[in-house]
């Protein structure tokens, strides 16, 4: 190994991750992890998930700036006009295997639309807003089109009569959602829709910088929020609420979790060392769906995990984040489990699209560099005598 060597000599400072290494510049979204503020274009998220749409959240980070009231008609009624998925696409999801994950059928499902769309014309206005449009459009389809196939049942077909939010929670049972239900998760893909660069937009914004079309771009970015590391925490927060069984059963299980130095999920995050501003939010969507549809023990159980967490760890800056409660509302809207980390990516891809777009402004193809640990000079060991 030649590790320390090759320190000395490329004069690279290696950090695992990346963490802390800044890999663009951006005006798509800010983080100040210590006072716990989020904003969009400079917005602060309070403001976007209370006072706007998802889709004019949407619009505002891919193109810069809040709609005016014509610029969103217009572009919630190409999402509407768009929402169908084409009939082969359709065909191909039948044939995908009932067992397999939602986030691998979205993967494949949003690459095999380029098969349709892929003609790369970046230099195209036109094609870039088409394919704004489409994806936002259409990957919600996708979503409620696999859930509804692995139970045997043909997908059910979009209503022009319902806005984006309302539209996907009818897709998935053919039942218009209270109009709470629907605001409350419009708000929850606000609150998801980005949050810089962590691992699946990096993932997007490479794949963008070769110049590559949007959909194999989005595909990227699903296929690593699909990672245990990345999505799916808040599958798991539910899955350990479950565990813990009784608002009794908290102290010790935290202070088992601290005597064992396993992870608490939902809790901690690698940028917020305060409270996630958006699970303060969240919290507060779920009191008032839980106000209108009766609270559950789930609920209760959180709320005094969080009062223990903070007790025992808010010292070390380990506070809920925005996993601990998205569960709980997607689990009281209905939502089964393994579609939580898709519904992150519905949300997300209007992040991603912002960050595509960022990258085709000034675009140079990610090549970085690494630091050498093997050996030098080997000599090669012909087949005979090996």
């Amino acid at each position: 190994m030649t590790v320390a060597g090759d320190l000395k000599t490329t004069g690279f400072e290696f950090k695992p991750g990346l963490e802390g290494v800044p890999a663009t510049l951006s005006s798509i979204s800010y983080v100040d992890g210590k006072n716990g503020i989020l904003e969009y274009r400079g917005i602060p998220i309070g403001e976007l998930a209370t006072q706007a749409s998802f889709l004019e959240t949407s619009y505002l980070l891919i193109w810069g700036e809040l709609p005016t009231r014509e610029e969103l008609d217009a572009f919630e009624h190409e999402i509407r006009y768009h929402r169908r998925i084409k009939y082969r696409i359709r065909d191909m999801m039948k044939c995908f295997p009932e067992s397999g994950h939602p986030m691998d059928a979205l993967q494949a499902s949003a690459a095999a639309l380029g098969l349709f769309y892929s003609r790369r014309a970046l230099d195209d206005p036109a094609y870039i807003r088409a394919a704004v449009v489409r994806l936002l459009a259409k990957i919600p389809t996708m979503v409620a089109a696999f859930q509804m196939m692995r139970k045997g049942n043909d997908p059910i077909t979009p209503c022009d009569d319902l806005d984006y939010s309302a539209n996907f929670l009818y897709m998935l049972t053919e039942r218009e959602p209270d109009p709470l239900a629907a605001k409350v998760f419009d708000a929850c893909l606000t609150l998801h829709a980005e949050h810089t660069i962590n691992a699946s937009t990096f993932s997007a914004r490479v794949t963008a910088s070769t110049l590559t079309d949007p959909y194999a771009v989005v595909a990227s970015a699903v296929g690593t929020l699909a990672g245990p590391l990345h999505g799916g925490a808040n599958e798991e927060v539910l899955e350990m609420l479950e565990n813990i069984g009784s608002v009794d059963n908290v102290r010790a299980y935290v202070e088992h979790c601290i005597q064992t130095k396993s992870k608490i999920m939902g809790f901690g995050h690698r940028v917020y060392k305060v409270k996630d501003p958006r699970a303060d939010i969240l919290q507060n969507l779920a009191e008032q769906l839980f106000e209108s549809t009766g609270r559950d023990d789930y609920y209760d159980i959180a709320i005094e995990l969080e009062r223990v967490v903070e007790e025992k760890l808010g010292h070390k800056g380990i506070y809920a984040n925005v996993d601990f409660y998205s569960g709980l509302v997607y689990r009281k809207l209905g939502i089964p489990n393994d579609l939580f980390t898709p519904i992150f990516a519905i949300a997300r891809v209007a992040g991603w699209l912002a960050h595509w777009k960022e990258q085709l402004a000034e675009n140079r193809i990610y090549r970085p560099t690494q630091i050498y640990t093997g050996s030098h000079s080997a000599p090669f060991v012909a087949i005979a005598e090996r």
